[in-house]
């Protein structure tokens, strides 16, 4: 039985930061790229303040110079984020009201690829930003 995005927040492996052999997403050989988890990300989408909004780039860069790395890696990053979108789903369809959940529309549009792969209406973000005031 697969896991649940809430058991994969919890069971998060350690993070950590790897000198890279070869060129990768984006990253040259040589720089050091930090491998978070989805407990970070988690972390870091609950931590933006409510009328503020961060773009996948702009997380993957404060998650680097945070940890003394040259890049964050886009490709984890990327699954870390849905895995915290849909804990955060799954909380608000268990009864959670959206404001103890992570707020994760900051983050996330409709038009991402992420979004497609959640089990929610992909306007139900870009409605959610545009009552904090955010562009859609």
């Amino acid at each position: 039985m697969p896991r649940t995005a809430a058991e994969r927040l919890k069971d998060s492996k350690p993070e950590k930061r790897v000198v890279l052999d070869n060129d990768f997403a984006g990253v040259k050989a040589g720089q050091t790229l930090y491998v978070a988890n989805p407990n970070i990300v988690d972390q870091y989408v609950r931590a933006i303040p409510a009328r503020q909004s961060r773009t996948i780039v702009q997380m993957r860069e404060d998650l680097a110079k945070s940890k003394d790395a040259d890049a964050t890696c886009p490709v984890s990053t990327a699954i870390f984020l849905r895995i915290s979108a849909q804990a955060a789903i799954d909380e608000m369809e268990g009864g959670k009201p959206k404001e103890y959940i992570a707020p994760f529309w900051r983050v996330l549009r409709a038009s991402d690829k992420i979004t497609a792969k959640l089990s929610i209406d992909r306007q139900w973000i870009d409605t959610q930003r545009a009552l904090e005031g955010l562009d859609p």
